[in-house]
């Protein structure tokens, strides 16, 4: 026997059948579409993306204060590296600024001349300008300025950004267990400064020669049957015999 339904009971069992096809329907939906759970942050994750480091052309300066007798050893030392670097990584003229007035003003002329002397005897044998600036301070000590425009590494952003708030109060955002975005600028930029070479970042070196009489020595006791690792003879001294009676 076939059970009787009511027209309210057709009506209310039509609308439940839909709700339940509709919800089917959405979570279907929801299998197909990625993990809404997952945002975006809106700039890269790996800090050497957010910091890249790039080859520039750019000036490399070298303040020298100079003596009343002129350049003493220290200041020396110094433009000998100036001058190495210019070599490995400089092009065009290497430029000489003394201060125009101040203090330092009457004895820089002679140690411009000494300067120029260290640049020739180090290897520069390119032209050198030589010129003036205004101090900010006279009463301030002036130093004599020296720069090349050469090769350098650098970030492509300066460090102190923070365009995101680290722990918003007022929202969700900086809530995520991500890198801020100022993480890693200060080592990317250590790094950039502290490259002898910066050709180095762009590729690697060439090869040198091998030890050909080691390998010769390594060789020839292996075919002997001999053992071909090197022997370091290690002398130990007491702590009482060193340094004599």
């Amino acid at each position: 026997m076939l059970p009787i339904f009511t027209s309210g009971q057709l009506v209310s069992r039509s609308v439940a059948g839909c709700f339940l096809v509709a919800t089917m329907a959405a979570s279907l939906a929801g299998c197909a579409t990625p993990d809404r759970l997952t945002t975006a942050t809106g700039y890269p994750e790996d800090f050497r993306a957010r910091y890249p480091i790039v080859l520039t052309e750019t000036p490399t300066t070298l303040d020298i204060f100079p003596t009343m007798r002129g350049l003493d050893k220290s200041n020396a030392q110094r433009i000998r590296s100036f001058a190495a670097d210019y070599l490995v990584n400089g092009h065009g003229p290497v430029v000489i600024q003394m201060p125009a007035n101040g203090g330092s003003h009457s004895f820089a002329r002679p140690a411009v001349d000494q300067i120029r002397q260290q640049l020739h005897a180090s290897g520069v044998k390119g032209y050198v300008q030589v010129g003036t600036y205004l101090p900010n301070d006279p009463m301030q000590a002036s130093p004599i300025r020296l720069s090349y425009v050469g090769l350098g590494a650098r970030t492509t952003r300066p460090c102190g950004e923070w365009p995101r708030d680290l722990a918003s109060a007022s929202s969700m955002e900086g809530w995520e267990n991500k890198s801020y975005w100022n993480f890693g600028c200060a080592t990317q930029a250590n790094f950039a400064s502290q490259v002898a070479d910066p050709r180095d970042l762009a590729a690697p070196r060439g090869e040198t020669p091998g030890d050909v009489s080691m390998r010769t020595r390594a060789i020839g006791k292996v075919r002997t049957g001999d053992d071909p690792s090197v022997k370091w003879m290690v002398r130990n001294s007491s702590i009482g015999s060193t340094g004599g009676n």
